[in-house]
């Protein structure tokens, strides 16, 4: 049960009263009938009431201590959190060809307001996302009768290629809530950004693609807004990524002759440098600015196929047939991956975006004359105050303005030029002399930046920010602003101080290792477990001062390829574990090792059973009973690490299916060094042995009704040597892309 909240002494008034009175036998006898307003009644009121008010004042001393831990802690309340956000900016000007600055904490109107973050240049064309998307089932119905055909028209081979629907992502508001997910959702596991002039006008599309070419700086630069499905929290203090996305994902731009007639379905791709990226690879809301290439380095691949039979094809940009977009086309940025990676899901991209808060700027105010006194304590005119971009100045005589900067009096020397902001309160104090200096008599104190506000108000959906405070642009809000939250309250204070002496960010326990690394921010796990003293290059055990912790991501298809941890979940698994590990620790984050498995097995089905529909129940039993993540195993948490596979106890999952009336065997396959399935040995009692660090992996099932399962696994699949698990996890990406051909040609 819970600890319950105890009061000191829970006597009431009249618990006293009663105590006093029954007191009076044993004290005076001689007073024998004691009534309402006798004179000693009067006297047992009064000293009650007294008593009731001492443990009135006994009772809150608890709360007094919790507030005065607070204080004495230096724990001050937290100031309300500004709501944060992005949106992109245009140029209403069409006649404008050159890039439009905009300072940094410039105003963005709306229901409530805010302002940029940064300074930005506007480059003068908007952006419009498209991803290669493949065709559903029942789109594949209708365009797949003619791939074939498209395949000989492109002579790629039959079979070489995968069609393709061009899909326009993020144009509307309403309809971002379901993002996209750039690995599973596109047949190139690519984003294409469509970089578009303002009209169809070849000479105002010429003179667009020309504001590219470097200024006085030696290039230009873009800012590309991205909102992660997944994200840090802004207040996590200990998140510190050393994982960059350029370790994982390219940005790049077509490079090359736009009439070279050998470049077929591959062209050449000019990578583009970073210049800076707040997303912290894609784990938070941020802007990734790229310096652009001059225009003489880039080019627009052909979109007309009457032009060039491999417009959209292979690597290609999307084609688009639209043609009141391709006429506007400029050029075309990408993001694809540089090696293999599981998982990129996006809630959000667009150019020319710019970060914003529920902030309002003040500078360059007097907010009062020193009077020399010590612990001088000053209202500021805000409260909730952003304490990273507060500045304060101090006059000095015959100097001028100083700046004074922030700082915990505790901390300070006598001789310190410090004050103490409270950002909740909006107040700065002082030292006294002892602790930081005093300002002398007579000399102002001037604000020269201060940034303030905050609150739950600020929590708007996508569309409310309308207008912007500069000429010859727009603002379009495409995602929510989020973040704000109201200031602490005294409560919400109090009961923060355990949080605050609660030293658990550190990994000392198997299960600290296990709970520090399944919550490292910006990362979906299905599964984490530490195997001690275990290290994976020489796969020993005991080996002291190791500590290996195991990560699989999430997977939910329950069907192969199983989970794997690509480089990028690795290292920011690792990261965030090893700033928390004790010294000494030699640290390993590592994946499973699966071991391929097949499985035949024979069953009889009851009387007017559906056939095909109990051996796809089968299959699937089997695939969630040895699945990694849950449902799998028996505890329903994923099989379990090194557990052996028994052909008797999959005999009893696959009774368990309705429909099924007996189950005649399971055989069990091992893969050899062909990729060819070889039969178990053990005859009716079958087992695969698994080490502590493998898990089985179900590539492939066959199910039949008879008295034997059957014994050549590949012969029954009806081919040699691969599995479709093994295909799928080596094939994404070589296939070449073909764009499907509109229902209406023109």
């Amino acid at each position: 049960m819970p600890i319950p909240k105890y009061r000191l002494d829970d006597r009431n008034f009249d618990d006293l009263v009663k105590e006093l009175v029954a007191r009076i036998p044993s004290h005076t006898p001689e007073w024998t009938n004691p009534q309402v307003g006798d004179p000693g009644m009067t006297l047992i009121d009064l000293f009650a009431w007294l008593g009731d008010t001492l443990l009135y004042r006994v009772n809150l001393l608890p709360e007094r201590q919790r507030l005065e831990f607070l204080r004495l802690l230096n724990i001050p309340m937290r100031p309300a959190l500004a709501a944060t956000g992005l949106v992109t900016l245009e140029v209403t000007n069409k006649d404008r060809f050159t890039p439009v600055v905009v300072p940094q904490y410039t105003r963005i109107k709306g229901g409530v307001d805010f302002e940029t973050a940064q300074e930005i240049s506007v480059m003068p064309f908007s952006g419009k996302v498209f991803v290669k998307r493949r065709p559903s089932e029942q789109e594949e119905e209708v365009i797949g009768t003619i791939k074939e055909e498209l395949e000989k028209v492109y002579d790629i081979g039959t079979g070489n290629g995968e069609q393709y629907i061009t899909t326009p992502m993020f144009h509307d508001p309403d309809k971002n809530g379901s993002g996209l997910n750039v690995v599973k959702d596109t047949i190139d596991q690519t984003l294409w950004i469509a970089l578009l002039a303002a009209d169809e006008d070849p000479n105002r599309v010429d003179r667009v693609r020309q504001s590219l070419d470097p200024d006085e700086q030696g290039f230009r630069m873009i800012q590309i807004g991205i909102e992660p499905r997944l994200k840090i929290p802004e207040f996590d203090q200990y998140v510190q990524q050393a994982v960059t996305m350029a370790d994982f994902w390219q940005w790049d731009m077509p490079a090359g002759r736009d009439d070279d007639d050998d470049m077929a379905y591959t062209i050449p791709y000019l990578p583009l440098e970073i210049y800076d990226d707040t997303t912290d690879g894609f784990v938070k809301q941020g802007i990734v600015q790229l310096k652009l290439p001059s225009s003489a380095q880039i080019c627009l691949p052909e979109n007309n196929v009457d032009e060039n039979i491999y417009a959209g094809t292979g690597n290609h940009p999307p084609r688009i047939d639209d043609e009141t977009i391709a006429k506007r086309l400029v050029t075309w940025i990408r993001l694809t991956p540089r090696q293999k990676s599981e998982s990129l899901a996006l809630d959000w991209v667009g150019i020319n975006a710019v970060k914003i808060d529920q902030f309002k700027t003040i500078r360059n105010v007097i907010l009062s004359t020193a009077d020399g006194t010590p612990d001088l304590t000053l209202p500021l005119p805000g409260t909730s105050v952003q304490a990273s971009s507060f500045k304060l100045q101090v006059e000095e005589k015959g100097v001028g303005y100083k700046n004074w900067h922030a700082l915990p009096l505790h901390m300070a020397s006598r001789t310190d030029n410090v004050f103490e902001l409270d950002s909740e309160a909006g107040t700065i104090t002082f030292g006294d002399g002892l602790r930081g200096a005093v300002p002398e008599a007579g000399s102002r104190i001037r604000l020269e930046l201060m940034r303030y506000g905050g609150g739950i108000k600020g929590n708007m959906d996508a569309g409310n920010l309308t207008a912007v405070s500069h000429p010859d642009l727009s603002v379009v809000q495409a995602v929510p602003t989020q973040g704000g939250l109201d200031a602490e309250t005294l409560d919400e204070a109090e009961k923060r101080i355990p949080s605050v002496l609660k030293h658990c960010d550190r990994a000392v326990t198997q299960e600290d290792y296990k709970l520090i690394a399944s919550q490292t921010p910006g990362i979906e796990l299905g599964r984490v477990e530490v195997l001690a003293q275990f290290k994976p290059q020489q796969k020993l055990f005991d080996i002291v001062g190791v500590m290996s912790v195991m990560v699989l991501p999430k997977g939910e298809n329950h069907r192969p390829p199983n989970p794997r941890p690509d480089r990028n979940i690795l290292a920011r698994v690792h990261h965030h574990v090893d700033e928390r590990r004790p010294i000494g620790v030699e640290l390993y984050v590592i994946g499973a090792e699966y071991v391929p498995l097949g499985l035949g097995v024979s069953v009889t089905l009851g009387e007017g059973v559906p056939r095909q529909q109990t051996f796809q129940n089968v299959k699937t039993a089997l695939y969630e009973f040895l699945w990694p993540l849950s449902p799998g195993g028996h505890l329903k948490t994923g099989w379990p690490l090194g557990r052996m596979v028994d052909n008797q106890e999959l005999a009893v999952m696959v009774a368990r299916v309705s429909g099924v009336l007996t189950v005649e065997g399971v055989n069990l396959f091992k893969q050899n060094s062909g990729k060819q399935w070889e039969l178990m040995e053990g005859g009716a009692e079958q087992r695969m042995s698994l080490l502590t660090w493998q898990l089985p992996e179900l590539l492939d099932v066959v199910v039949i009704e008879d008295e034997d399962p059957v014994t050549d696994l590949d012969e029954a699949l009806g081919r040699q040597g691969f599995s479709p698990g093994e295909w799928d996890q080596t094939d994404t990406g070589k296939r070449i892309a073909i764009p499907v051909v509109p229902e209406i040609c023109k």
